[in-house]
């Protein structure tokens, strides 16, 4: 029993379904299930649809036009003549953001962001399996709405973990004796029957959450990279390959940052000792990067860079110090706004961390802040944490920067810096 993974990069074109459609013709091992995320940037153009319609833009409908075409584009691509079922499928589906959007929205954001928004992940798996089926494999569509369920929270879904378990051993065991599944990542089901989504780029999330229910053997993702590198193409010339990576490693790259694999992704696979393969779909035939429990230190630095990051400084009014009851107060306060601290750092007088530069949610968290503390904002930063640093690496990404904040563990670095005037 295997779990694969594909991204929107690996099915943003009819080019890339033939790919994945190759790539499970030579998987020998047994049962298969495969995780599918929305095409290409869909995902994108699905929040723009949905910031539109909330706002009452006029260009709503014209938006959605697009979505549709790109989709039934890529149909046509690949299904000789409109007779195949797969049309009708897709027009059906696309059906439920159309009554949504011929209403004035009387939901709260969140909850139609998640209604609209999660069409894509089912558009694309539908796709999916029928050129499966096409080419002769026997795959099946189901949907992930029926056995990842979730509480009420929208947009960052909480998975009952309990609940889900029983559902996929009791419905989705049977039906992987005689066929490949195929279903979505990112989202899940309330006991209502709606649809949450699991946090922005859940996919990862949602195979780990298959594969370990179903006590997979192991989960492949498949990416457009040949692994883990220990840095973002984008940001170095020249990068390594991981051939080989601890789950702890594997953690503490996502919580900085690394946006090879999404955060969540580790835990459920660490639980159940399945290791988690990231592969390339572009050279599958590369045996990418192994995340296991050998705890090998990584055989080379890793570089995570997070930019758009703001630096907020707090400081006791009356120049107290910061003690717990100050702590708990301001960690209260942030997540009431929903932000999360990147790093941190703390002295006698005063408490620093460096966040993802939400305008609207930071001016509402300093405002609140700013009843009891002093208050001194930076932004346009940029975070550098590097994963078992030496002096060289540090003096390799510090040329012509100033650093402003700056946190040092056993293996792990991290930087706020910005560019020198």
């Amino acid at each position: 029993m295997d779990i694969y993974k594909f991204g929107g990069a690996s099915v943003k074109d009819a080019a890339g379904i033939k790919n994945l459609s190759a790539i499970v013709r030579d998987y020998q091992n047994g049962k298969l299930l495969i995780v599918v995320s929305a095409m290409g940037k869909i995902t994108n153009k699905l929040e723009e649809l949905t910031a539109a319609y909330l706002n009452g833009s006029e260009d709503t409908s014209v938006r959605f036009e697009e979505i549709k075409h790109f989709h039934f584009q890529i149909i046509e691509e690949l299904f000789e003549g409109k007779s195949h079922s797969i049309y009708d499928d897709v027009a059906n589906t696309f059906v439920e953001i159309d009554w949504l959007i011929e209403e004035e929205p009387d939901n709260d954001a969140d909850y139609i962001y998640d209604q609209i928004v999660s069409i894509g992940e089912v558009v694309s798996t539908k796709i999916v399996a029928a050129w499966l089926n096409e080419c002769g494999n026997k795959a099946l569509w189901t949907d992930a709405r029926n056995f990842i369920q979730t509480d009420n929270t929208y947009r960052e879904g909480k998975v009952d973990w309990t609940k889900t378990s029983q559902i996929i051993q009791k419905d989705l065991v049977p039906l992987l004796e005689q066929n490949i599944i195929v279903t979505q990542g990112f989202i899940g089901g309330t006991s209502e029957n709606y649809t949450t989504t699991l946090g922005r780029e859940g996919s990862d999330y949602s195979a780990a959450i298959f594969a370990s229910c179903l006590d997979a053997v192991a989960l492949t993702i498949w990416k457009d990279v040949p692994g883990v590198l220990n840095a973002d193409p984008k940001w170095f010339d020249e990068t390594e390959l991981i051939a080989q990576l601890s789950y702890h490693d594997a953690i503490e790259l996502t919580y900085y940052g690394a946006t090879v694999i999404h955060p969540k992704t580790i835990k459920p696979l660490q639980n159940k000792g399945i290791p988690l393969f990231v592969r390339s779909f572009i050279q599958p035939e590369g045996k990418g990067t192994a995340i296991t429990k050998n705890n090998n230190p990584l055989p080379v630095p890793s570089f995570i860079f997070k930019i758009n990051q703001a630096l907020i400084s707090i400081f006791p009014k009356d120049y107290s110090f910061i003690i717990e009851e100050n702590l708990s107060n301001i960690f209260e306060l942030f997540h009431k706004h929903k932000i999360k601290i990147n790093t941190m750092l703390n002295s006698a007088i005063s408490f620093s961390v460096s966040i993802d530069d939400h305008p609207e949610r930071i001016e509402c968290l300093i405002k609140d802040l700013s009843t009891e503390f002093t208050i001194k904002y930076n932004k346009g930063l940029e975070l550098v944490t590097i994963r078992y640093y030496n002096q060289n690496t540090i003096d390799r990404v510090t040329v012509d920067k100033e650093i402003l904040l700056e946190v040092k563990s056993r293996h792990t670095c991290q930087m706020v810096m910005k560019n020198k005037a």
